[in-house]
């Protein structure tokens, strides 16, 4: 095994107990204090962000599997949000290396317009398609504030893989 294969394997190594670490977190009661009764998806702006330093495949691949620890902790649709994560991280991942320099400001603009696009489509699958009488109430006091939460705490994780990525490539280098 090369060195440069040595350290992509530490570096997704690194990734997915990121995203182990972060699902522990969000899930464990009392542990992160919550806002009008929600707490932030930690996974969801932690794959999000592995999108914006990795190549098209890696990125869906930890979308799925950053989308599927959604699914376990939500307790929905298996699958739901894996599938829509592995899609908006490949899609992330493309423009990021075609489009958009990668810096603080268009992760949290990629990250805010996935997360609200992931977060309007839970919403829509779960409250307005299923008939509730009262999804607009859902939608401002659960999904806005949940939304804002998790967009919150994006900076912390951005800059968190930011210096995983570089430091790790670094040394490929």
């Amino acid at each position: 095994m090369s060195g440069r294969t040595k350290l992509k394997v530490i570096r997704f190594f690194a990734y997915a107990l990121e995203l182990l670490v972060l699902f522990v977190l969000q899930e464990t009661p009392g542990l992160i204090p919550s806002v009008q009764s929600v707490r932030p998806l930690l996974v969801l702006p932690a794959a999000l962000t592995i999108a914006l330093f990795e190549g098209e495949t890696a990125a869906m691949a930890f979308g799925l599997a950053g989308g599927l620890l959604i699914d376990f902790g939500f307790g929905t649709v298996l699958g739901f949000h894996a599938l829509f994560l592995a899609v908006g991280c490949y899609f992330i991942s493309l423009v990021a290396a075609n489009l958009f320099q990668t810096n603080f400001f268009s992760a949290l603009l990629l990250t805010a317009v996935a997360a609200a696009g992931i977060f309007l489509l839970q919403w829509l699958f779960f409250f307005v398609l299923r008939g509730y009488a009262h999804s607009g109430y859902a939608l401002l006091f659960h999904y806005l504030p949940f939304f804002c939460y998790t967009t919150v705490m994006m900076p912390l994780i951005y800059y968190f893989n930011r210096a995983l990525a570089l430091q790790i490539r670094s040394k490929e280098e």
